[in-house]
């Protein structure tokens, strides 16, 4: 695998450095996740969108998946899942001095910044708040703003990253169009990034995009372009225009851009692929997930597979880390990978170090 420069990946990772001698040690010291209780299981899915329930659950990987309850609003299940992260880390929220919203989009009020309601819920009231977006590479976005924000800038020592998802509202299960959007489900997820520490010391990264894909996937009113109006209220949800020129655009491509925001990603870690103890993927069709592993040379025992979640966005690498990590999978010094992937399209990866 090169990248543009034509540098082999895989060869560089041999004696790379993960981070220059005078450079803070980031790390990640506190994971919080909310889950609602509600939940669409394969068989629902399969009577809405009239495919047989096998191919839900075998193909498109969907035993069951979170959605969400009257209360259970975007940004505040990230302020949730805050609040356990906070709590993981031992901190209170006073600590904090800045906040990263992750929350999508899709949130409690259109035009609104979700990270300034996150600080002020969590009264942490000495930080300053703002908003990223990148899809469900947002979490790795995050972690990676919060480690160079820490690098630059020393007054700052305690970062939160907190955000919420459910985009499974804007997917009709009965548009044939939009299957491979059928797993989006619903969730808030959290990580807190300080200076030193237990916790998972953050790596190099990695980031790819292509904007070639930038309107495959869309909403095609509420913008300036179609504003919102009674009679196209119906067409307010996420639609493909092309399906099957995207499909036949991005299929490899999105395998091949894993690889190599992976490769890139543990080149920078000083670390092989192969050697990952465990990779923290978003929740994709079974056969893609089996087949980046098998590049990458890793096997299904160092994954989780969220059969069980569907796809939370871009909460799906902080589950997946807090999932293996609550499950003891994890030892001191093991490196795992968070790989990520969102419309529009990008392709993202991170290394982090377990520290005890």
């Amino acid at each position: 695998m090169t990248n543009a420069s034509g540098t082999n990946l895989r060869e560089r990772s041999e004696g790379a450095s993960p981070r220059l001698r005078d450079e803070p040690r980031c790390v990640v010291s506190g994971l919080g996740i909310y889950l609602p209780a509600l939940h669409h299981d394969a068989a629902h899915i399969a009577g809405v969108s009239g495919i047989p329930v096998e191919v839900v659950r075998d193909k498109l990987g969907i035993t069951r998946k979170t959605v969400p309850g009257p209360a259970d609003h975007t940004n505040e299940m990230g302020v949730r899942a805050a609040r356990a992260a906070l709590t993981d880390a031992k901190l209170s929220a006073e600590e904090v001095d800045v906040v990263i919203s992750i929350t999508e989009e899709h949130k409690e009020f259109p035009v609104w910044t979700a990270g300034i309601k996150t600080a002020h819920e969590l009264g942490a009231s000495r930080a300053y708040a703002f908003d990223i977006g990148q899809k469900c590479g947002t979490a790795v976005l995050g972690l990676k703003l919060a480690a160079d924000l820490l690098t630059a800038d020393r007054n700052v020592k305690t970062i939160l990253v907190a955000g919420g998802y459910r985009n499974g509202d804007l997917v009709d299960y009965r548009d044939p169009n939009t299957r491979f959007l059928y797993n989006l489900a619903a969730g808030g997820g959290s990580a807190v990034v300080r200076r030193e520490g237990p916790g998972f010391e953050i790596l190099g990264s990695s980031f790819r995009t292509d904007g070639s894909f930038s309107e495959d996937v869309v909403v095609p009113v509420g913008g300036t372009r179609a504003p919102l109006t009674k009679e196209n209220l119906g067409e307010f949800r996420l639609q493909v225009p092309d399906p099957a020129g995207m499909k036949a655009r991005l299929e490899e491509k999105s395998l091949s851009n894993f690889v190599a925001v992976i490769d890139e990603a543990c080149a920078r870690s000083g670390i092989a692929p192969a050697g990952a103890a465990y990779v923290a993927l978003l929740h994709m069709k079974k056969s893609a997930h089996d087949e980046i592993l098998r590049r990458i040379g890793v096997d299904g025992a160092r994954s989780i597979y969220l059969s069980d979640y569907g796809h939370i966005g871009q909460i799906d690498v902080l589950l997946s880390l807090k999932l293996a990590r609550d499950e003891g999978r994890l030892k001191d010094g093991d490196v795992c990978v968070l790989a990520a992937a969102g419309i529009g399209y990008v392709w993202n990866a991170m290394c982090v170090r377990v520290r005890k």
